[in-house]
């Protein structure tokens, strides 16, 4: 394979693109630093076909990357293999407002497998490769120039041996049968809903005990303006305001600005500064949190009872079993909240009774909540048996 130098040049981009767009499928990976600011800093573009490979450098003066990006989210007919693609489909979309597609993420397939729920890159290089990456260069300061060829060499890697790696995987998976069982979770990903950033559901990812509507209103209120100004100064969440702190502040509102100066995780300058103002602002503007938005009293159980929550117990042990008899990662099959709403008497809608998934496992469980299936021992190894 055909490693080029650092790319820093729109005609060398260009020209790389160009070749690299009538191969099936290419592999990709980015480098980026985020622990500074609300918006991924893209620091480093790594992408390979079966034939060469190149790192672009996306800070490089004047380089224009519409060719990469449209190679990545415009063109249908090359697949875009990643590795726990997750961040780097966010980082694609906030520069395109589009997702790959095509794309395949081998953590996802690894877990078709048997291979975990989160194999890491270095493990998957070694089960599928033999090869043990040096992992010395992973603490990187991607965003400094210049990088060395150290650095450079450790980035490419990562597409090098992904290429290498998915024909190998896709053969097994053809092997086994089990391609087909990826395609509905590749095609979640690639949904570009996942990377958006709403300000208005930002309160969901803040732990707050109450269940109130009006102290839910007020954290719906507070976690969007917080968004809001992370947005707007492209700081972390919690350098504008805490968790904690956004949390303590809608369950005990303060009266006035000046009060703001006792709430513990502000300083006393938030008393009198535009940002404590603007957090009042948003804190009067708050409405009590809508009944159809309200959060379930057991978050992780919905609907369930304590009879229910024994029932999810009993569905997650045989997940257990049916994921090591098969041997694919129980996530894959089914996720939490679909177990506790078929324990819960819910038939519809749910992914476990639909395709792959309702032969693997769901048929088994509507068995063993209707007592059509029961747990057994044999020679020490926990089976089911049936009772009808």
């Amino acid at each position: 394979m055909q490693i080029h130098p650092l790319i820093t040049d729109s005609k060398t981009l260009a020209s790389f693109c160009a070749r690299i767009a009538k191969s099936p499928y290419i592999a990709i990976d980015t480098e980026f630093m985020r622990e500074n600011s609300y918006w991924p800093d893209l620091c480093l573009v790594q992408v390979a076909d079966e034939h060469e490979a190149a790192a672009i450098d996306p800070k490089a003066p004047g380089i224009d990357l519409s060719p990469l990006l449209d190679l990545m989210v415009d063109n249908e007919d090359v697949l875009k293999v990643f590795h726990a693609g997750g961040q780097d489909l966010e980082i694609i979309y906030n520069l395109t407002g589009k997702t790959p597609h095509p794309l395949f993420d081998t953590q996802i397939a690894a877990m078709a497998l048997g291979l975990g729920e989160q194999i890491g890159y270095g493990n998957l290089v070694d089960a599928w490769l033999g090869v043990q990456l040096d992992k010395g260069a992973r603490f990187t300061d991607w965003a400094r120039r210049p990088l060395d060829k150290r650095q450079i060499d450790y980035a490419i890697g990562d597409v090098t041996y992904l290429i290498q790696i998915f024909p190998k995987m896709l053969e097994e998976l053809r092997r086994t049968g089990r391609g087909d069982w990826l395609d509905q979770e590749m095609e979640r990903i690639s949904d570009p809903s996942n990377y958006e950033n709403k300000p208005d559901e930002a309160w969901q990812r803040v732990r707050i005990a109450s269940r109130k509507a009006d102290v839910l209103g007020r954290l719906k209120a507070l976690a969007a303006w917080r968004e809001m100004e992370a947005q707007d100064k492209n700081l972390p969440r919690g350098r504008i305001v805490k968790d904690e702190t956004l949390a303590d502040i809608a369950s005990h509102p303060p009266r006035t600005q000046e009060d703001l100066g006792k709430v513990r995780g502000l300083s006393a300058t938030w008393k009198t500064n535009d940002i404590g103002n603007r957090l009042m602002l948003a804190l009067a503007s708050h409405t009590p949190l809508a009944k159809e938005e309200m959060p379930e009293r057991d978050p992780k159980r919905p609907g369930l009872g304590k009879d229910g929550a024994l029932v999810a117990d009993l569905l997650k042990l045989l997940l257990k079993i049916r994921s090591r008899d098969i041997n694919v990662a129980a996530r894959l099959i089914a996720r939490s909240d679909d177990i506790d709403a078929l324990a819960a008497g819910v038939r519809e809608d749910l992914s476990i009774l639909e395709g792959w998934r309702y032969e693997q496992f769901g048929r088994d469980a509507v068995d063993l909540v209707e007592g059509r299936l029961a747990f057994a021992v044999r020679n020490g190894r926990l089976k089911m048996t049936r009772t009808q």
